[in-house]
């Protein structure tokens, strides 16, 4: 059982998602335990809209942990993503006086001015620092400088007040303790990005179920986020629309979609197999699927602020689970017209499969859930679980041992036989030598107890001697 451990939790459109990991000395990280659940049914677009359904949702994936772990869990990391995510650039001006040298006391005001902010019907989830404009030159930096015009630029992340407040609620509900909420997709993006990436300008795209995020990075900084409401589910709505249930159009899908054909490959007459005996023509088939996935890039592309168009030295970078579509890195040259696409398969972790116990897909569908585990840096452990019968937990180490009461189970009550726990120190060397060797014809504590019960069942079938 682990005595210390980071456990995160993500909230994914079609799954919920949690993992328990812990961080070595050498920068390594272990993965302990992965637990899933099916979140189709109250998770729309990565945002909880069954407050309940997803408050037992949170307790399961909890539950399937510490008993993996066999051990209680205090608190979780949980990531926020999903619809209505969105960034607003905001600038705070100070007029300072003459020969006056910035502060800090006066950059920390810019950032409280900032933060207070009030935006309708949103809630600031984080606010990044973009420069500082200091007499008209840009600082990343400007304590100590001399100015007496001081203008903070600010990127503030925001996300619709009412699903914040259902996802509290449904970790309320659950009675989960949440040590830190984290944007999913910055955490994601700092172990899947490079360094040079960010400094030099590019766009990370993650591929889901519901939804489409979109990053852009430019000198090491988020520049622009947003939230595509369409993702790889809406492919296998247009493929239902072709009289084929959901089950075999997700299966077709997965098997047989591409995001960009060559017109020389289209074979008119070739048809494909659906799975109950039907077929489909192959060119339907690859029409529906090529319509919706240039539909989603095309609006990627439109996401991406005009400013940062020409500045995307870093070329683009795919995750998620729509990654793996055939062909995807095609359309993305074709429609963005840029030399570099890459797909992040996995992190930038240096995750230890030797002493991991899990072994994680290398698909793209685990880069976020990784990544918030390595922001996580408090320990989640609580008591260890223990498996005895009669006491449910121990304190990890803990010396005591258990005896059990035999005067209850005479009692005819049907209750159980208490425990009493008592702790048993030897006093001297002989003591300990008397316990290690008891009498040979002495009875054993569950041969007392077995007795009774052996004694308490004569007594109810056999005559009463004094009748």
């Amino acid at each position: 059982m682990a005595k210390d451990f980071i456990v995160a939790i993500e909230l994914g459109s079609s799954k919920m998602t949690g993992i328990a990991g812990r961080k070595n000395p050498d920068g390594s990280i272990s993965i302990l335990a992965v637990a899933k659940e099916d979140s189709a049914s109250y998770i729309r677009k990565g945002v909880a809209y069954n407050i309940e359904r997803t408050a037992q949702g949170l307790s399961n994936i909890v539950s399937k942990l510490k008993n993996t772990l066999k051990t209680e869990i205090e608190q979780v990391y949980v990531g926020i993503g999903g619809q209505s995510i969105h960034s607003v650039k905001n600038s705070i001006v100070k007029e300072l006086p003459l020969d006056c040298i910035v502060s800090q006391d006066m950059v920390n005001e810019l950032m409280d001015t900032n933060r207070s902010m009030e935006y309708k019907d949103c809630e600031i989830l984080d606010a990044i620092t973009q420069e500082y404009n200091v007499d008209g030159h840009y600082e990343d930096d400007p304590v100590g400088i001399q100015a007496r015009h001081l203008e903070g630029n600010f990127l503030n992340v925001l996300w619709r007040r009412s699903f914040y407040r259902n996802l509290n609620k449904s970790l309320d509900n659950s009675g989960i303790k949440v040590a830190e909420m984290y944007l999913a997709p910055l955490t994601m993006a700092d172990c899947v990005l490079t360094d040079a990436e960010k400094r030099a300008g590019c766009v990370l795209v993650d591929l889901g179920a519901d939804t489409t995020t979109v990053s852009v990075y430019y000198r090491n900084k988020l520049r622009h986020i947003a939230v595509l409401p369409l993702g790889g589910s809406n492919v296998t709505k247009d493929l239902e629309s072709l009289q084929i249930d959901e089950i075999n159009a997700e299966a077709m899908k997965l098997k047989h979609a591409s995001a960009l054909t060559d017109e020389k490959d289209i074979d008119a007459d070739a048809t494909l197999p659906i799975g109950d005996g039907r077929t489909i023509r192959s060119c339907m088939f690859i029409q529906v699927v090529e319509a919706r996935m240039l539909e989603i890039v095309e609006n990627v592309k439109y996401l991406v602020p005009h400013e940062f168009a020409d500045k995307l030295l870093g070329g683009i970078v795919l995750t998620g689970g729509g990654s793996n579509m055939k062909n995807i890195e095609k359309l993305f040259h074709e429609v963005f017209d840029v030399e570099k696409v890459r797909i992040a398969k996995s992190t930038t972790l240096n995750i230890n499969k030797k002493d991991s116990d899990v072994i994680l897909s290398e698909d793209g569908t685990t880069n976020t859930i990784l990544g918030l585990l390595a922001k996580g840096d408090m320990n989640c452990a609580g008591r260890a679980i223990s498996g005895s019968l009669f006491d449910e937990e121990v304190e990890p180490g803990s010396e005591n041992t258990v005896t059990l009461d035999p005067t209850l189970a005479t009692t005819g009550t049907g209750t159980q036989p208490a425990a009493q726990t008592t702790a048993q120190p030897a006093a001297n060397a002989e003591e300990e030598e008397e316990e290690k060797a008891p009498e040979p014809h002495k009875p054993t504590k569950f041969s007392r107890f077995f007795g009774s019960l052996k004694k308490f069942g004569s007594s109810i079938f056999e005559p009463d001697v004094n009748e």
